[in-house]
């Protein structure tokens, strides 16, 4: 499975981007897809989570109510729509995959895309 992340950007506070993750590979519909994020000097930490029908999704306290993960598993995609950014948004956001229950831990991933920038300044 090879993942590709894309549209980052830099956007003023209460703005909106959407992330796109694009997978290659075998059985995306059956894999658990993750968003993570690193901002400079600190640990990679979840955002959002999604299981393999679409049907759950998870999210971290500080960005519930304005990202939404989403997927689609005929396009073999899955997107984070980021609304009402905040500077503290700012980080490399990570897309990831794995089999199985579970969605928080970094460490449970199999698969990694390559970090996609986004910065919210004004």
């Amino acid at each position: 499975v090879q993942l590709q992340a894309s549209g980052g950007g830099l956007v003023q506070p209460g703005g909106s981007l959407r992330l796109s993750c694009a997978a290659s590979g075998r059985a995306f519909s059956s894999w658990t897809m993750g968003w993570f994020r690193q901002a400079p000097g600190k640990e990679r930490e979840f955002v959002a989570a999604i299981y393999w029908n679409g049907a759950s999704t998870y999210y971290a306290d500080s960005v519930k109510g304005r990202f939404t993960i989403s997927r689609d598993n005929a396009e073999n995609t899955v997107y984070l729509q980021m609304n009402s950014l905040k500077p503290e948004d700012t980080a490399v956001y990570y897309c990831a995959a794995k089999s199985g229950l579970g969605y928080r831990a970094p460490n449970a991933y199999n698969y990694w895309g390559q970090g996609t920038q986004v910065t919210v300044s004004s």
